[in-house]
């Protein structure tokens, strides 16, 4: 079936090839110089319609495809250089044709601004400007559907943006920060028919003066530019649908509400966006809260500190629509940037959000060194209601001086019902789980940025994080856990046992950063900081007996002479004070930025009764080298040694519970690891003849590091962490690879991942090497006729090999999918997707097939505001999806329940 499509687009292909001819040359300057990125657009004469355009590579070569049968006016053009036409006739008998272009410098630069806003792509510098009208066909729906069909920009399944496979870090709309800090509600909300130009700036860095000191290479930003009709208006959409879902029991309704409004002025934006629906669309999951920014940068990156503020999120399920039984989902989030003058912006969001779920799985639990296997069966009810603010303020009285400061709120509620029977070893046990947690935090920068003269330039930040959590566990069994350890009482019906916890956390990051700037080609830069970070960590475990009386445990228990702490009182301090020197330079192709950081690093925990402090002193180097081979094709190079630390959490060392049979107890003794990274990345964006080639090679060896101790008995996991030596590294290797091209109006896709894990850890006093190989590799075609329908085919394999200390599994999944866009009788659109699952391990014992079908169809009459549509998901009535896992104790198998069939009528009118 795969090779028949691939051989009737490859036959399609050819038949379009051989109904065109290609007009090829070079584009160069009155004195014999190449013009790379100039433009050439045909057009035909008769009507002025635009038929083809190129972008002329570092040779200043260009080539088009012209249909034959028409008769042609090929117009050549580059920033800063006076407009070239040629007239091009091409009959039915034409063969290929040459033609070159030589350009006369413009004496009027105004002229510009015209040039960028008529060609389809402009490359002016690091920026790349993209006119959406010249890439898309009418049928895309919003930003995301826009940005897929852009050369050299990808969007992902999260609805990340990627350019040159960099991501994305800002979005902004008509130069004002649209949600900052994450692309998703960018790309899944702007309507598409607003977009006019699309900038890509690369090599970004939000403030002026500090532009090409640093390594800015990583930094990606995209503007929106928007049609002029979208200006100074209110601007959006309202969707509202209703419909059924083919489901057992009464509450089967279904139904969505949509509104959203855009405002954009010279002087301020507003945006307002809101969704309320009950059909498994997630618009903001716990995963986005706690990864949402907000546009705060990790701090010492590049210092040579890995210290991370862990969240104690109890391991909550995580809400997806593709792994949910049901979901109701209530989303509203607001954004605003106003210009108060010409020296202050200010600007924020707020975000609230609501997120019911139900989720039922069932799984195979293999425990690699006792050889048990756990069958469980779980419904889970959660609920999470998120909030978070931001305001932001910039004040730039002048070039040479910069004032930012930002504040951002997080608070939420989250709680989750879990009813789980396990069953092993001919023993049966009922389990209820209460999870709930309250975390609040508020993170605040200053940064000033100041220009003394062209050869000294000052930096200066701070930044404090506080941050309060209280989760609470609860469980509720049959059998007696960790008899051995936990006093408790024998009940009449079934053990009730719980779990209080508080982690208060105050962090203060500060730095200043000089740069001596020696020449147009090298700069010296010199950073003084520290960071505090200090921690409060509280928990109790007690029984809830049969007559509700509660039975608190002592601080420890003494049990066959070991003594057991059963009550954090923890205190933990971690201070870093450094200086760093960075030295870069450009050396023709070349960019150089070594650097060392000195550190001194004083930790300090209070527990039971005593103290424990460590002071370390450490040299940790870093290197970024780039190779510019050509303005769109680079190798990068990065290696640093990072020294990492953990939070207090790992330090408790009192008892606490994960989940109903596992249970944890930090070490106060532990230290630091160190990891060697290496990467190695090549990118090739060529706008010439489309093809865009990416990868990356990394490697990362961790010594020292911070592993686990764990005794497994039965089901039972009683764990700790320890510092490994460095007899017994762990190690990741990866390599990506992808590819691109397109030919005419079809795209070709390739792209792969291997990744290589290799981990140690002590189980039962032995340890243990578990080593865990994913590929992922993915091919596909697409489509973007202006006319015709319009197709995507592909194929996704899967391949999962885990080793566990000598005990193997194997898992393939197979996924070929295709969906297909078609307009007919002038006003309807059909929109159709498949996707094929073949699910199975190498024993045969895991095998599950099964497929997603999802249809739209939608109704809009020219250009009327009202769009009509018929929506229906999981056509098929497919109830349950498969996925692995693994780690150091088991590996899992899963059978998650889905969505069932829903059909929606829905009704769409554009503001």
């Amino acid at each position: 079936m795969n090779k028949l499509v691939f051989l009737l687009i490859c036959v399609f292909s050819l038949s379009l090839s051989a109904q065109s001819i290609k007009v090829k040359g070079t584009i160069k300057d009155s004195i014999g110089n190449p013009l790379e990125f100039a433009n050439v657009i045909a057009s035909i004469k008769a009507t002025g319609a635009t038929e083809s355009y190129g972008i002329t590579n570092y040779q200043g070569r260009y080539q088009l495809d012209l249909p034959k049968g028409e008769t042609y006016l090929l117009r050549a053009s580059f920033l800063g250089y006076e407009n070239k036409e040629q007239t091009v006739n091409v009959s039915s008998d034409s063969e290929n044709v040459d033609l070159d272009f030589i350009l006369n410098p413009q004496e009027n630069q105004l002229d510009d601004v015209e040039i960028v806003y008529e060609m389809p792509v402009t490359v002016k510098g690091d920026t790349i400007i993209y006119n959406a009208d010249s890439f898309t066909n009418g049928d895309e729906r919003k930003l995301g559907d826009v940005m897929k069909k852009l050369p050299g920009v990808e969007v992902n399944a999260d609805g990340e943006i990627q350019v040159e496979g960099k991501t994305v870090t800002k979005v902004m709309v008509e130069g004002k920060d649209f949600f900052d800090g994450d692309s998703k509600l960018a790309t899944k909300n702007i309507p598409a028919d607003a977009v006019d130009k699309v900038e890509v700036l690369r090599n970004y860095n939000d403030v002026d003066q500090m532009r090409g000191l640093g390594n800015d290479r990583d930094n990606v930003a995209i503007n929106i530019k928007l049609k002029e009709g979208k200006k100074n208006f209110w601007f959006g959409e309202v969707t509202a649908g209703a419909g059924i879902a083919d489901e057992y029991g009464e509450e089967n309704g279904r139904y969505l509400v949509h509104p959203k409004l855009f405002y954009y002025s010279p002087k301020y934006s507003i945006n307002i966006i809101t969704d309320f629906n009950n059909i498994g669309e997630v618009p903001f999951t716990f995963r986005d809260y706690f990864n949402f920014t907000g546009g705060f940068k990790n701090f010492n990156k590049g210092g040579g500190t890995n210290f991370r503020i862990s969240d104690s999120d109890l391991g909550f399920a995580v809400s997806q629509n593709d792994k949910a039984k049901a979901i109701d989902a209530k989303f509203i989030a607001g954004n605003f940037g106003y210009s108060v003058n010409k020296k202050l912006d200010i600007s924020g969001f707020g975000i609230l959000s609501d997120n019911k779920s139900n989720f039922v799985k069932n799984s195979i639990r293999q425990y690699t060194l006792t050889g048990i296997t756990e069958n469980t069966n779980a419904e889970n009810a959660q609920r999470s209601q998120l909030g978070m603010l931001k305001l932001s303020s910039t004040y730039k009285p002048n070039s040479n001086f910069q004032l930012d400061y930002d504040a951002i709120i997080k608070t939420s509620k989250q709680s989750e019902d879990d009813n789980t029977l396990s069953q092993f070893a001919n023993f049966d046990n009922n389990i209820e789980e209460v999870k709930e947690n309250k975390p609040f935090s508020i993170n605040q920068n200053a940064s000033v940025y100041y220009t003394l003269n062209d050869k000294n330039i000052f930096a200066a930040q701070i930044q404090h994080l506080y941050q309060d959590e209280d989760p609470f566990y609860k469980a509720i069994t049959d059998l007696l856990p960790f008899p051995d350890i936990l006093p408790l009482d024998v009940p009449q019906n079934r053990y009730n046992i719980n779990q209080e916890k508080k982690i208060k956390t105050s962090k203060i990051d500060a730095k200043v950063d000089y740069y001596y700037v020696l020449n147009n080609t090298s700069n010296l830069n010199f950073t003084i900081g520290t960071t505090y970070s200090n921690q409060k960590f509280n928990s109790n475990i007690f029984q809830l007996l049969d007559n509700s009386d509660r039975l608190d445990f002592n601080s420890s228990q003494e049990i066959e002479g070991e003594t057991f702490p059963l009550v954090n009182d923890v205190s933990y301090a971690f201070t870093d004070a450094f200086f760093g020197l960075h030295y870069k330079v450009k050396k023709g192709k070349f960019i150089f930025t070594p650097g060392v950081t000195l550190h001194n690093y004083n930790l300090k925990n209070e527990q039971l009764g005593s103290t424990v402090t460590q002071n370390d002193w450490m040299i940790l180097p870093d290197v970024n080298v780039i190779v510019e081979l050509k303005k769109s094709e680079n190798i990068r190079f990065n290696y640093a040694i990072t020294s990492e630390y953990t939070d207090i959490n790992n330090y408790a060392q009192a008892f606490v519970f994960n989940n109903y049979n596992n249970l944890y107890r930090g070490n106060r003794n532990l230290e630091n690891s160190l990891s060697q990274s290496y990467s190695l990345t090549y990118f090739s964006f060529n706008l010439f003849n489309y093809t865009n080639i990416g990868g990356n090679l990394s490697y990362t060896r961790q010594i020292d590091a911070i592993k686990s101790n764990a005794e497994l008995v039965g089901i039972n996991l009683v764990s700790s962490p320890i510092n490994y030596d460095s007899n017994f590294p762990d190690e990741t290797f990866s390599a990506i690879g992808r590819f691109s091209k397109t030919i005419k109006k079809v795209q070709f896709k390739i792209d792969a991942a291997v990744i290589l894990t290799k981990t140690n850890n002590t189980i039962n006093e032995e340890i243990r090497e578990s080593q865990s190989l994913t590929q992922n590799y993915n091919a596909s075609i697409l489509s973007n006729f202006k006319t015709f329908p319009n197709f995507e085919v592909g194929y996704r394999f899967v391949k999962n090999d885990y080793d566990n200390g000598g005990s193997k599994q194997v898992f393939f999944t197979n996924r070929p999918y295709a969906n297909v866009n078609l307009r007919f009788l002038k006003d309807f659109n059909l929109f159709a997707e498949w996707d094929y699952y073949n699910y199975a391990n190498n024993l045969k014992t895991v095998k599950n097939d099964y497929s997603f079908f999802n249809a739209n169809l939608y109704y809009k009459q020219g250009e009327s505001p009202w769009e009509f549509s018929v929506q229906a998901t999981n056509i098929l009535n497919t109830e349950s999806i498969n996925n692995d896992s693994f780690n150091e104790q088991y590996s899992t198998t899963s059978q998650y329940f889905v969505m069932p069939r829903i059909v929606m009528f829905v009704v769409k009118y554009d503001l």
